[in-house]
């Protein structure tokens, strides 16, 4: 297949045509992508393992609606893809959906323009070994520099709040009793809903102390939960949550100040405050938890890993990684409880169920047989199978 020297901006380049595979979800996608093919992928800061998968697909080239490399972290999914000898475009956007079908013919030139027929659909960036080499030296870069800067603010954090972390100092009592129990502190985070009702049959089971933070405490009254403390700003909780009868406890400042303290008396709802230098709900509701000796915390809705430190999201705060260092063992993360109630079907148990199905149907039909004449049971088991030996009998004379 002919190819013209890249970052030419002639649009009339022939390039590299070939079948489009659509895998920006996976699955079906990936497994269809053939040698050859040009791939679609939806994946920012493609990581070895997915790289390694697309390049045992042999693919001719892969267009990326986002970047290889963001900058967030250092990756070493472009490259393995460039040894590959697969071309790389980038940066393409969404709208490349509109133009696109799964198994269509599709045209990438040399300068990172992709045409379906001569319509141009979309224009992207044309990733080279030394742009590649560029990205991730700067992600590289920016990344000691956050975390520079995060290990830095988690020090300071640990000289004010060591009191707190260490002896439990300003942590309120709360009336409600978790020693030796199990707690559920749900946080409104991505996909929090989804988390709780997966994990369903963890409450049903185990009854643990419910706990919601800020607005996730509406999420459990709307499921039909009452939750035994909230943890939060009342501006963010609503009227029925606030009024469910649960203890509210008020984040507040050092010095007292608790924001949203005046709808809780306008409620005419008691309330305690919890003063901590660390704005997190989350992390005071775990705090409490802890402190009031549960026997396993499981945190849902609060997802935290060295991925979400890296990409500086909301809950990665030093307050929560020393939180949750505090806390060790008895902490456990939502999806790891809900996937142990989770039975994953296997083909190769279908047998048992097509057995179990057969010998169900058997005792069905003894049970009506036996139970069908006058006589006694087995005596009514035999005329009917005489009957049924009879009948098959007369279909072959």
């Amino acid at each position: 297949m002919r190819r013209m020297s890249l970052f030419s901006r002639n649009s009339d380049l022939p390039g590299l045509t070939a079948t489009l595979r659509d895998v920006t979800h996976g699955g079906k996608g990936l497994k269809r992508l053939a040698a050859g093919d040009i791939a679609l992928i939806d994946a920012p800061d493609v990581g070895r393992a997915f790289a390694q998968q697309l390049a045992d697909k042999k693919p001719a080239a892969i267009i990326n609606i986002a970047q290889f490399t963001t900058g967030t972290m250092p990756n070493f999914g472009p490259q393995i893809l460039l040894d590959a000898g697969i071309m790389l475009v980038e940066n393409v956007g969404e709208s490349i959906r509109e133009g696109i079908k799964d198994g269509k013919k599709a045209r990438v030139t040399d300068d990172g323009q992709v045409f379906v027929g001569e319509r141009s659909v979309a224009n992207g960036t044309v990733v080279t070994p030394a742009l590649a080499e560029a990205a991730f030296g700067d992600a590289q870069q920016s990344l000691v520099d956050h975390m520079e800067a995060f290990f830095g603010n988690t020090i300071q954090f640990l000289h004010s709040e060591s009191p707190l972390l260490i002896d439990g100092l300003g942590i309120p009592e709360t009336g409600v009793n978790m020693a030796g129990r199990k707690v559920l502190v749900l946080s409104p985070g991505q996909g929090h809903r989804d988390q709780l009702k997966r994990l369903r049959n963890f409450i049903r089971e185990y009854e643990p102390v419910l706990i919601g933070v800020d607005g996730a405490a509406d999420t459990l009254v709307e499921s039909g939960y009452t939750p035994s403390l909230i943890v939060g700003d009342p501006s963010n909780i609503g009227n029925d949550a606030l009024r469910s009868g649960a203890r509210v406890v008020l984040p507040a400042a050092p010095d007292g100040h608790a924001p949203g303290l005046e709808r809780i008396q306008d409620l005419g709802i008691g309330a305690m405050t919890f003063p901590a230098a660390s704005n997190s709900a989350t992390d005071l509701a775990l705090l409490l938890a802890d402190y009031h000796e549960a026997d396993i915390i499981v945190a849902a809705g609060s997802k935290l890993d060295l991925a979400e430190i890296f990409a500086g999201h909301a809950y990665a705060t030093p307050s929560a990684l020393l939180t949750r260092t505090k806390l060790g063992g008895k902490l456990v993360d939502g999806d790891t409880i809900s996937d142990l109630y989770t039975v994953k079907p296997t083909g190769g148990g279908g047998w048992i169920w097509a057995m179990l199905g057969i010998l169900a149907a058997l005792a069905v039909i003894i049970a009506i047989a036996g139970l069908s004449g006058d006589g006694a049971f087995v005596d009514n088991l035999i005329d009917t199978w005489n009957n049924i030996a009879l009948a098959f009998q007369g279909l072959f004379k």
